[in-house]
């Protein structure tokens, strides 16, 4: 299937702000179907140059009867129902569409969170074979309920406690789920979302990596002038690797590669990453030591956040410089920088996939998103923004990038600024976190273990401890490991390591590496925490 009918297959996801809003995304890609999300308030004019036909309204943490509450634009409902154009309302969603067409929200008598079954009350287009009475699990997640439908919508689903579960107008093609689907713990959920957009919907299968490989390529080749040369800047990870691979492949020898040894990196990744660029990636990249620059900025800054921004600003400022030398190598300035950036950066640096959206929060800025300064020289290419960590990897085959490459964990663009909570510059605290997480890591590889993890790494902390070491006592540093395991990084569960590895890795660290006497294993899921520390 070509590009033109995969965009014509479009379903737009318009974001109010729910936790699960990039699942949706997620779980619609995997049927190899092409979605996006964009702001839930976005302008009507927005929605429909998108030309979807489907389009989904997430859930979200507000109320529907609260004065600033989001909601889609004036004529979103009329424009839909003229076109064609099939609505799902989930969770939040459902209670926008019964409250703008006339019907009533209220607030429920009895509010309903966590897993809950329902029972399907009379034969529904949402359904499919599902016969009437007919129960699933699903998972509820909200305060407000359905009183009174608006004309022509008729209720086909209930909970146990009697509140709307799903609602459908066959004639307008306006549809609703107070629960969600997308999430693991409605174990129906994905077939509701397959059957209604395969056969409610007619929706086609046809988006393949190769549509965006293809389609990147085409974006490259017609933003980047037939003269012009791109510089990429590369951290030895997956995503940079992936975007200038890509790259390359559409306008080859004008872009020229670029790594920053900023002093954050992990124990001799330098030398290890190099060595794989020339030997089995082939591409031409120049290495610069900027390690004084970085640490120079970041001597006595503490935040977190603080430090993504300043160390977003220098990178920058080395990009310009190596495009000046470029410039008087070549004769013309390189007037494009490509990043690797991914749409979990997005997401979590500003509202994905503009800044329209008031109504949700930075987590975080990615230095390439968000940690950004507004006077740069470079304009940006970031060729995998739209996907997540396993599209590229897949992407990244379809280029035969090599596979221990792919495997990589993510590593922070930050580096290790974000592994070392407090001054990254105070005493020996690099030295010391590049060692422990250096046994860490291969001791993970030599249990077989590397793949089954999505990200492992080590955390130095702003403590002491007192211990007893060599028979005397010790005040010395505490350090955390923190593995996880996850699909794209939005959502993750820590991995559970078996006693014996623990307690082998712990007397690795305290034994060889000078200056700790404690090490901990951080045991939260994603949320409530983010995966890294900071």
């Amino acid at each position: 299937m070509d590009g033109n009918a995969v965009k014509a297959d479009l379903v737009l996801i318009l974001d109010f702000g729910s936790q699960y809003t990039h699942l949706i995304t997620r779980r619609i890609r995997s049927l190899s179907i092409f979605s996006l999300c964009i702001s839930g308030t976005s302008k009507l004019s927005d929605i429909t140059s998108h030309n979807p036909r489907v389009v989904i309204l997430s859930g979200g943490p507000h109320s529907v009867h609260t004065p600033d509450s989001p909601s889609f634009p004036p004529g979103f409902p009329e424009w839909a129902e003229a076109n064609g154009v099939v609505v799902l309302g989930i969770c939040y969603g459902l209670q926008l569409i019964v409250q703008k067409l006339g019907g009533e929200v209220r607030v429920g008598e009895k509010q309903e969170y966590g897993r809950m079954e329902i029972e399907v009350e009379k034969s529904a287009a949402l359904y499919g074979s599902k016969r009437v009475g007919d129960r699933q699990l699903v998972w509820m997640s909200h305060g407000d309920e359905v009183a009174r439908l608006p004309d022509g919508f008729e209720v086909v689903a209930r909970s146990q406690q009697g509140a709307v579960a799903a609602v459908e107008n066959r004639v307008k093609r306006f549809y609703g789920l107070q629960y969600h689907p997308e999430v693991t713990h409605s174990p129906e959920g994905m077939e509701t979302l397959r059957y209604f957009l395969f056969e409610v919907c007619g929706i086609n299968a046809g988006w393949k990596m190769e549509n965006v490989m293809d389609e990147e390529i085409k974006v490259i080749k017609g933003t980047v002038g037939p003269e012009d040369h791109v510089i990429c800047a590369l951290s030895g990870g997956v995503d940079s690797t992936v975007a200038a691979t890509l790259v390359h492949k559409a306008i080859g020898d004008r872009l020229h590669c670029i790594f920053v040894d900023n002093g954050l990196l992990r124990y001799k990744e330098r030398e290890r990453v190099m060595e794989t660029f020339e030997s089995d990636l082939h591409l031409p990249v120049t290495c610069v030591d900027a390690t004084d620059q970085f640490l120079g900025k970041l001597k006595g800054v503490v935040d977190p956040e603080t430090k993504r921004k300043i160390i977003g600003k220098e990178f920058i400022s080395i990009f310009d410089d190596f495009a000046q030398e470029l410039e008087q190598k070549l004769g013309k300035r390189p007037s494009y920088l490509v990043q690797g950036t991914l749409y979990p950066d997005v997401i979590e640096s500003c509202p994905p996939p503009g800044s329209g959206r008031t109504h949700s929060h930075t987590i975080k800025s990615h230095h390439n998103v968000g940690g950004l300064p507004k006077d740069m020289k470079l304009k940006l290419i970031e060729p995998l923004k739209l996907l997540f960590k396993d599209e590229v990897r897949q992407l990244g085959r379809i280029l035969n990038v090599p596979e221990p490459f792919l495997k990589r964990h993510p590593f922070p663009g930050p580096g290790l600024a974000v592994r070392v909570l407090g001054d990254v510059t105070q005493g020996n605290a690099l030295d010391i976190l590049r060692q422990v997480d250096e046994i860490f890591i291969q001791s993970i590889k030599d249990a077989g273990l590397y793949d089954s993890i999505w990200q492992a790494f080590a955390v130095f902390l702003p403590v002491r401890s007192v211990g007893v070491q060599g028979d005397q006592r010790t005040h010395s540093h505490v350090v955390a490991l923190r593995a996880v395991t996850s699909q794209d990084g939005m959502t993750a569960d820590w991995y559970y390591f078996e006693h014996k590895f623990l307690d082998d890795v712990s007397r690795k660290i305290c034994n060889s590496v000078r200056g700790v006497n404690r090490v901990v294993q951080d045991i939260t899921s994603k949320p409530p925490s983010t995966i890294e520390w900071e």
